[in-house]
């Protein structure tokens, strides 16, 4: 067997040579730069299937990012995976609430989980959100929850828990209302998923504004 040394970019662009040529239906090419990074991050094909969108979810994750949003994550691990050099460049930020002292402190108190507080927490920001959850069901029940009292109105939502205990509820509920999002139906997800979905807008995004510094400079 034999192993090739290449550089990142080119094992980045034969790995998505190899992921197209794989895949086993059209994509619609507005959603497929996603699907194709989460299925890159995740080597699971089924993905180019079970991710489903809101009508508009790409054009309102964009338009939020434009918008300099901040990118809310249930787990540090997501908040680590989201490039920093393109929030940077989108003068975009991403949190994650989860390892506060507080959060810790009144989810003991309530007898709640972390990542449920952390929403709380989440609805006192200001200006645009990404909600991208990958790892915690009982935050997108909250945010269900905070969007029905008025308490938060999300730009995107991004569900992607992985498990078995209320992941798949938790999604439904998601899926069921009226903010737009991007889904991973089912049990699978993780925070990779949720970073990856964030990435691929966020490049979209980068390489739109390139695109656009070319054009100027022409």
């Amino acid at each position: 067997m034999e192993i090739e040394t290449l550089p990142p970019a080119e094992i980045e662009r034969r790995s998505f040579e190899i992921i197209e040529s794989e895949l086993q239906q059209p994509l619609d090419p507005l959603l497929a730069p996603i699907i194709k990074r989460v299925i890159h991050t995740t080597a699971d094909f089924d993905y180019a299937e079970n991710l489903a969108f809101s009508p508009v979810a790409v054009q309102a994750g964009l338009a939020a990012l434009r918008d300099k949003a901040t990118i809310v994550t249930d787990t540090n691990m997501a908040r680590a995976g989201i490039n920093q050099q393109a929030l940077s460049q989108l003068g975009c930020q991403a949190l994650c609430f989860m390892a506060d002292a507080d959060i810790a402190s009144q989810a003991r108190e309530k007898g709640l989980t972390r990542a449920t507080v952390a929403m709380d927490k989440a609805a006192g920001l200001s200006g645009r959100l990404i909600f991208a959850i990958g790892n915690a069901p009982t935050a997108l029940i909250r945010l269900h929850q905070l969007q029905g009292a008025g308490r938060i109105k999300p730009a995107l939502i991004i569900g992607a828990p992985v498990g078995f205990v209320n992941v798949v509820q938790a999604k439904e509920l998601i899926l069921a209302g009226e903010t737009p999002y991007i889904v991973a139906k089912g049990r699978k997800g993780g925070s990779n998923v949720a970073a990856a979905i964030v990435n691929a807008l966020l490049y979209l995004l980068c390489r739109e504004r390139a695109d656009m510094a070319g054009q100027t400079r022409i």
